[in-house]
């Protein structure tokens, strides 16, 4: 599987973006997905997850009720809409996929990664 993830950029504080990722393959709604950040000098911890059929969806308290993940299986990619966006919310962003179909939310359980995006926000 391959990953390519778009839709970064810079944002002011309380704006919003919407991330992409696209993966290659046939068999995507077999994969749970998942999105991950990584500020500079910071490890990648995780933002959300959603399952393979779309159905579950888990959330870092940290994004939960501003960030919402989903998926459209019929054009093999996940979104990352995030809305009221912070300034600690600045990072490279990355889209990951599991060869299995429930949620997963460490990054060492992801198989496959993509290239990340870097998203901005500005105070």
């Amino acid at each position: 599987v391959q990953l390519q993830a778009c839709g970064g950029g810079l944002v002011q504080a309380g704006g919003s973006l919407r991330l992409s990722c696209a993966a290659s393959g046939r068999t995507f709604s077999r994969y749970a997905m998942g999105w991950f950040r990584q500020a500079p000098g910071r490890e990648r911890d995780f933002v959300a997850a959603i399952s393979g059929s779309g159905d579950s969806t888990y959330y870092a308290d940290s994004v939960k009720g501003r960030f919402t993940i989903s998926r459209d299986n019929a054009k093999n990619t996940v979104y990352l809409q995030m809305n009221s966006l912070k300034p600690e919310d600045t990072a490279v962003y990355y889209c990951a996929a599991k060869n299995k179909l429930w949620i997963v939310t460490t990054v060492n359980e992801y198989n496959y990664w993509g290239q990340g995006t870097l998203v901005t926000v500005s105070s």
